[in-house]
């Protein structure tokens, strides 16, 4: 389904909803200026596969500028606002967009990276622009998207989803067997999800859980940034049945006051979906502890290769576990390629259901990257005998010290449990005796005390063998992270080992723990 069918059922439910701002449009709002938005694209010469650039936030017109492209066959490219023009440069090479849509802090960004062609700039002259557009109504047919990964690796890779060549009311539901396993779809008679998600809508997971729940009819619910009791207010303000988080937001959701968590009615609150970075095994069973059985994990990449899904009661008997393979299978494997036994680290592929086995050179070694159907996100695990994946960190962050494995995720799990820690990343750095020494930033809580670091060796010492517990903790202003989610180690890495500043300034204080 598609905004007309959804005005002529639902003209007045609430499509989108910006929960900070209290801004709403209703469905018969999106389909009239979706429709309108469509006309401006077409009148400005955009045909069927052509890419339009998004650059904006949780902007109260996000929904209708994505269905405008998606009901005439235009490619949607979304991208964070908040990148320099450097960053943004190699994303426009490969969109070579025909149009662009940007918030205003963004417009000299991405005419710098070498966006060309029409522009709409949201906030001066968006709304003018589409108010009384005329010209002829494209014909409906179901658009794409293009999504790039993270970059924190090199260049951002891009995923394109061509579009299908398919009326938009003829469109499978979005992710239909992952949306079914997480609950998402509605049993017969049931009234459509009401989703919330604080996170940036430009993200894959956000973007394709507001495809879904639009498709159903439902209303998403976002906020400009995360808040923590805002969060639990906007549950409850607009009866939120599902809605769809990152780890850190649990974490600073728990740190509120029991009297403030109390505060708000989460009756309505039926689902609680997370993914994107692992979730620290404590900090879940206290989500389950306050919520109930209702918290529902996945794992996946923007590739679609497969993924992996865990319901509460499941977890509770396997936890850590990110789940079970669905659609698909999960290979554990070496650097050379060769398949691990159960119950070894190593990196993790996700696998196609009918894929083929990878290729093969003359020495034996497998290519996994060159294999169609086979796709891992750098991500390194283990299967236990019973089938169920955990992940352990990712390829490259591995810290080996004296010869032996570290992996930080061990040890972000134990610091992210201490009352003084907001944030903590867990990296290595090289040391001339052990080839690497386990280091962490950590973001401290208020102001934190002198002798803060060294406490938190201690902690740590006190739950961990002493070689994994990191030899010096620096404390930072904030730990940077994707919005995804995932930390960004090159910038601390830099500043830690005194190196040049980085282009992303962490704000690295000179407060040192033991050695």
């Amino acid at each position: 389904m598609y905004p007309p069918t959804h005005a002529a059922t639902a003209p007045q439910r609430p499509a989108f909803v910006v929960a900070d701002t209290g801004e709403q449009v209703s469905w018969q709002q999106v389909d009239r200026r979706s429709a309108a938005l469509a006309r401006w694209f077409h009148g400005h010469g955009l045909r069927p596969g052509d890419v339009v650039l998004l650059v904006a936030g949780n902007d109260m017109r996000w929904a209708e500028i994505v269905w405008a492209c998606w009901r005439s066959g235009l490619v949607v490219a979304p991208l964070n606002p908040r990148l320099g023009a450097g960053e943004l440069y190699p994303m426009v090479e490969g969109a070579a967009p025909a149009a662009v849509v940007a918030d205003s802090s963004a417009v000299e960004s991405v005419r710098a990276a070498g966006a060309t062609g029409p522009l709409l700039v949201l906030g001066e002259g968006y709304d003018a622009a589409i108010a009384d557009v005329g010209g002829v109504d494209p014909p409906e047919t179901m658009g794409g998207r293009l999504l790039f990964s993270s970059g924190t690796t090199g260049r951002p890779k891009p995923f394109r989803e061509d579009p299908p060549g398919t009326h938009p009311a003829d469109v499978p539901l979005r992710y239909a067997a992952m949306m079914t396993d997480l609950q998402v779809v509605p049993a017969p008679g049931e009234p459509p999800p009401v989703l919330f998600s604080p996170g940036p809508a430009y993200h894959s997971a956000p973007m394709a859980f507001l495809h879904a729940v639009h498709q159903l009819g439902g209303t998403v619910v976002t906020s400009t940034r995360f808040d923590a009791e805002g969060s639990l207010a906007a549950i409850a303000r607009h009866g939120v049945t599902h809605s769809l988080w990152v780890p850190t937001m649990f974490v600073r959701m728990l740190r509120l006051p029991e009297e403030v968590r109390r505060r708000h009615d989460l009756s309505t609150h039926r689902v609680a979906v997370h993914g994107a970075a692992p979730c620290p095994p404590e900090v879940k069973r206290a989500m389950l502890d306050w919520w109930g059985p209702i918290v529902h994990e996945y794992y996946g990449s923007s590739e679609g290769y497969g993924r992996t899904s865990i319901g509460p009661e499941e977890w509770l008997a396997h936890p850590g576990s990110v789940g079970l393979p669905k659609g698909g299978t999960v290979r554990i494997c070496d650097e050379e390629g060769r398949e691990l036994p159960t119950g070894e680290v190593g990196q993790v592929w996700l696998v196609r259901s009918g894929a083929g086995k990878p290729d093969r050179s003359a020495d034996g070694a497998a290519d996994l990257a060159a294999t169609a159907g086979w796709g891992s996100a750098g991500d390194l695990g283990f299967v236990e005998p019973a089938g169920y994946l955990h992940l352990t960190g990712r390829r490259g962050q591995t810290v080996i010290t004296g010869g032996v494995n570290v992996y930080p995720r061990e040890i972000e799990d134990v610091l992210a449990l201490h009352p003084a820690v907001a944030d903590v990343a867990v990296f290595g750095v090289p040391d001339e005796e052990f080839g690497e020494q386990v280091r962490a930033a950590v973001a401290p809580l208020g102001d934190p005390d002198p002798g803060l670091p060294d406490e938190l060796v201690g902690y740590c010492r006190e739950r961990l063998a002493h070689y994994k517990c990191p030899r010096r903790i620096h404390l930072v202003d904030r730990v940077p992270r994707s919005d995804a989610g995932k930390i960004l180690l090159a910038a601390l890495r830099a500043r830690a080992l005194g190196e040049a500043q980085p282009a992303q300034d962490v704000g690295l204080r000179r407060v040192d723990g033991a050695r």
